[in-house]
C-alpha cells in the first residue's frame, strides 16, 4: 500500500474512532475516569487576568467520580480541589468541592453539562461569595470547553473558559 493510502486510511480510521466516541453517551464518568489535562484562562471585569493548567485525576466506584484537580498558574502559584460527584440518575449528579457552599446539581443533555453553585474565594473571616454559572460542552473533536461565568450579586464579574483534552 502506498504511502498516501496509508495516511488517508489511518486518517479515516482516526475520524471513525472520534466520531464513534462523540457519538457515546456523554456522562461526568466516562469522559472523566482516569487522567485528564486541561488549560484555562480566567478574566474579571477588575483587570484580573489568569492563566492555567490542571492536571485531573478521576476515581469511579459505580456511583461517585471523584475528580482532583491540580492546577498550576502561570504566575507559579499551585492549588488542588477536589469535586465529588454522585450519580443520582441518567444524566445528572449532586456535586460537592470543598470551597463550594452546599452541593450543585449537574443536568446533561446530549452532549452539554450545566451546573451552577457559590463558592467562597475570600477566607472566613473576609468572605467573598460568588456564583458560577458553567456550561461544559463535548466537541466532535473529543474535547470538552467549559464556559463558566461568575457573578456577584445577579452581576456577571469573570468569565472562566477551561478545555479539557483527553
Amino acid at each position: 500500500m502506498n504511502r498516501a493510502v496509508l495516511s488517508m486510511a489511518m486518517g479515516l480510521a482516526m475520524l471513525t474512532v472520534t466520531q464513534e466516541a462523540y457519538s457515546a453517551d456523554f456522562t461526568l464518568e466516562s469522559y472523566f475516569t482516569g487522567k485528564t489535562k486541561a488549560t484555562g484562562s480566567f478574566s474579571a471585569i477588575n483587570g484580573v487576568k489568569r492563566q492555567f493548567d490542571v492536571d485531573l485525576t478521576g476515581t469511579w466506584n459505580g456511583k461517585t467520580l471523584t475528580l482532583r484537580e491540580d492546577f498550576k498558574y502561570s504566575d507559579g502559584e499551585r492549588d488542588t480541589k477536589t469535586w465529588r460527584f454522585t450519580k443520582i440518575g441518567p444524566g445528572k449528579y449532586t456535586g460537592t468541592r470543598e470551597d463550594v457552599i452546599g452541593e450543585t446539581t449537574v443536568e446533561i443533555e446530549g452532549k452539554v453539562a450545566k451546573f451552577n453553585y457559590l463558592v467562597n474565594l475570600g477566607t472566613s473571616a473576609k468572605p467573598n461569595k460568588v456564583h458560577f454559572y458553567d456550561t461544559m460542552e463535548l466537541k466532535p473533536d473529543g474535547t470538552l470547553v467549559n464556559t463558566a461565568w461568575v457573578t456577584k450579586y445577579l452581576l456577571p464579574v469573570a468569565k472562566t473558559t477551561v478545555i479539557f483534552k483527553r
